[in-house]
């Protein structure tokens, strides 16, 4: 994952910046790859936290890593080493309309309106394992329970705790899908090219401008989002690129401030196109399963391939973009596999099976960690 940091200078060069080639001569990138990145809450157009708002449930926790070196982390939900609760986060979806006119290719993605399937983009989301509770999650023969897919995780990340506290969980909350938010994304940021990792159209936007979007929507929104909920950002067909140089982002997460009382949230694509980069709710697992282990994007690790407890970075270049098939009232989604804690270096024993990763699909602990 890449971390960005945008300087004013470059801020004000991208919003300015000449239009990129139309849908017809899709754009030339440096750099193609599937990758998701984390913009750190000091961004400069972040905003301080609202003063006594409530804040996100959250625990802090520590480790000592191969090197010697203390860790220190905070986390979704409460301590699994010391509760026996259920916590969960209010949840916001919020259908992000991308509108691209006749000069950068003439096109609308609507997660609202695209449908897979006869249910709409976002209905498909709220019916995946990622909100429902249908699937028992047996991993190496230890059953987890019957949950949501991130909680599983979650619950094998610690099992080690959490088996002898099953009443032990983090999930998310039926959520609230508030009205969609149109973005018209300009000649400047943006237009319509041909999937790279397939055959059908797909918007793009620069993330720096997007993400402009995203804080000063949440600014206006404050007195309904406030930093105990988690709001989701939901586009269809839609990638991110870096600086208009690297194509493609299929989401990221942040917080416009850090812990304890930012406002944390997160974006993702959902892409139609069957076995590309972003399929179904693939990002989307990705991006939650982040939020849930460094949700103010703040967990700093000694690995040299990344320097946050980014717990999907590890596996998104897998085959199948290291995603796994879910079946649920006969669809299937794909969900990415997501790294355990001793990825980073604690212990291993903390994890359900002494496993690094959740399908097991990690046998190396981070590199820079003997």
């Amino acid at each position: 994952m890449t971390v960005r940091f945008l300087p004013i200078a470059a801020a004000a060069a991208l919003a300015f910046a000449g239009a990129p080639a139309s849908a017809a001569t899709a754009p030339h990138f440096k750099i193609v790859r599937p990758m998701f990145v984390t913009i750190p809450h000091s961004a400069r157009w972040h905003h301080p936290p609202v003063l006594n708002a409530p804040q996100l449930a959250q625990w802090n926790g520590s480790f000592t890593d191969h090197l010697g070196q203390t860790v220190n982390y905070t986390m979704v939900g409460t301590d699994p080493n010391t509760t026996n609760v259920k916590t969960t986060i209010k949840v916001f979806v919020i259908p992000l309309k991308m509108v691209f006119g006749p000069l950068n290719g003439n096109m609308t993605f609507d997660p609202m309106a695209t449908k897979v399937g006869h249910k709409t983009v976002v209905q498909r989301l709220l019916m995946s394992p990622l909100f429902r509770s249908s699937i028992d999650y047996v991993q190496g023969g230890v059953d987890l329970g019957k949950t949501q897919y991130i909680d599983a995780y979650q619950r094998g990340n610690f099992w080690s705790a959490v088996q002898n506290h099953p009443n032990y969980h983090v999930k998310l909350g039926k959520p609230a899908v508030l009205p969609e938010y149109e973005i018209d994304v300009s000649p400047a940021a943006g237009t319509v090219m041909t999937n790279p990792f397939g055959t059908q159209p797909a918007g793009q936007m620069e993330v720096d401008l997007f993400d402009q979007q995203i804080t000063n929507y949440l600014t206006a929104n404050a007195a309904t989002i406030t930093p105990d909920s988690f709001p989701l950002f939901v586009s269809v067909n839609t990638y991110l690129t870096d600086a208009f140089a690297v194509c493609c982002i299929g989401g990221y997460h942040s917080a416009t401030a850090g812990h304890p009382s930012g406002q944390t949230y997160a974006y993702a694509t959902y892409e139609t196109e069957a076995g590309s980069f972003s399929q179904d709710v693939s990002a989307f697992s990705h991006e939650i399963g982040e939020w849930m282990d460094d949700p103010f994007t703040d967990n700093s690790v000694n690995c040299t391939d990344n320097t946050l407890m980014e717990n999907g970075d590890p596996l998104e270049n897998n085959a199948n973009y290291g995603d796994f098939p879910y079946t649920v009232k006969g669809f299937t989604y794909n969900l990415q596999s997501l790294v355990f804690i001793g990825y980073f270096g604690a212990p291993p024993s903390t994890s359900v099976n002494n496993w690094l990763s959740f399908q097991n699909d990690e046998s190396s602990t981070c590199p820079g960690q003997p």
